[in-house]
């Protein structure tokens, strides 16, 4: 008798290879058949990506002004008003002497005054009072522009003679760094809900085509078709939905950057820093593509799942 014909190793991998390249072009032939179900079922997941992408990027820049910011806060220093001009200017020599001061700028009681003057409410308030009592009222300030941490600068120019006040306003930054803390993790919780809720949504779609072609799957079961087999088109689909829903979601990263980069630019030009928004760069927006393909994947590899268990062929 004729022994048994058996397949070569190398067909049942082109077979397999086949039956691949079949079910990534059949999946996609199935998403576009559908097209306004399919492009619900991506908006949504593209929705759900946006979001805590969107916040995520926002976070980052915030950092990014924040260190832009810090770097050019000055420290204000305010004298004794009628501290005589002799120990201004030794004190000027000191401040500018030290290492760790990079600029030190005088500013007169004159030169604020003439700066007051440019304002009309206050320009009402000097005629009353009176030109020479305005000056005597107004103390020299210097700015000072330093290098590095102001931390240990601010507390030994407090205690200089003819200091009054020492302004910098360091408690904002550290409250701006717990603030920037608590949002990373609320995009880091959100991120995760929504990205379970972007897997139910690719589930109940995935789940709904399998409904539809539910005789199909049990008649390929019962000819002997392994559930990898049943599996593999279904899991395409899902992927096919991420990939769509992640370019959806860049493509909506980008429009939300081009909106919010003009008072992006007024805020920063009031803390006179020019400041730029930055875009998801190229490693995080292909980041961002896998995490999408992978929640479709999962999203379908559930719904499959569950209906291989529930309608899995008796042994007898």
């Amino acid at each position: 008798m004729p022994e048994p014909l058996t397949e070569h190793p190398a067909g049942r991998v082109r077979t397999w290879l086949a039956h691949h390249g079949f079910s990534i072009v059949a999946s996609l032939g199935r998403l576009v058949q559908r097209p306004l179900a399919s492009l619900l079922t991506i908006t949504v997941m593209a929705l759900a990506l946006t979001l805590p992408a969107a916040l995520g990027l926002a976070l980052e820049n915030l950092a990014r002004l924040q260190g832009s910011v810090q770097a050019s806060h000055d420290v204000t220093v305010f004298l004794v008003p009628g501290t005589p001009a002799a120990q201004v200017e030794a004190l000027v020599a000191r401040l500018r002497a030290r290492t760790d001061v990079q600029q030190v700028q005088r500013v007169s009681p004159g030169q604020a005054l003439d700066h007051l003057r440019r304002e009309p409410d206050f320009a009402a308030a000097i005629d009353a009072l009176g030109e020479e009592a305005a000056r005597a009222a107004l103390p020299e300030v210097l700015h000072l522009v330093p290098r590095g941490d102001a931390s240990t600068l601010v507390a030994s120019v407090q205690v200089l003679p003819g200091v009054e006040r020492v302004q910098y306003d360091a408690v904002w930054q550290q409250r701006l760094q717990h603030w920037l803390a608590l949002g990373t993790r609320l995009v880091q919780v959100l991120a995760v809900l929504l990205g379970l809720g972007a897997v139910l949504v690719v589930g109940n779609t995935v789940r709904l085509d399998i409904q539809a072609r539910s005789e199909e799957i049990s008649v390929l079961l019962m000819l002997g078709a392994s559930e990898g087999f049943v599996r593999r088109p279904f899991l395409y689909l899902g992927l096919w939905y991420g990939l769509a829903a992640g370019a959806l979601a860049l493509a909506l990263l980008r429009v939300i950057g081009i909106l919010v980069q003009p008072p992006l630019d007024a805020l920063a030009a009031s803390y006179g820093s020019r400041f730029t928004l930055q875009g998801p760069a190229l490693p995080d927006s292909l980041a961002l593509l896998l995490v999408a393909m992978l929640l479709g994947w999962l999203g379908a590899l559930l719904a499959v799942g569950r209906h291989l268990r529930e309608n899995r062929p008796m042994e007898e």
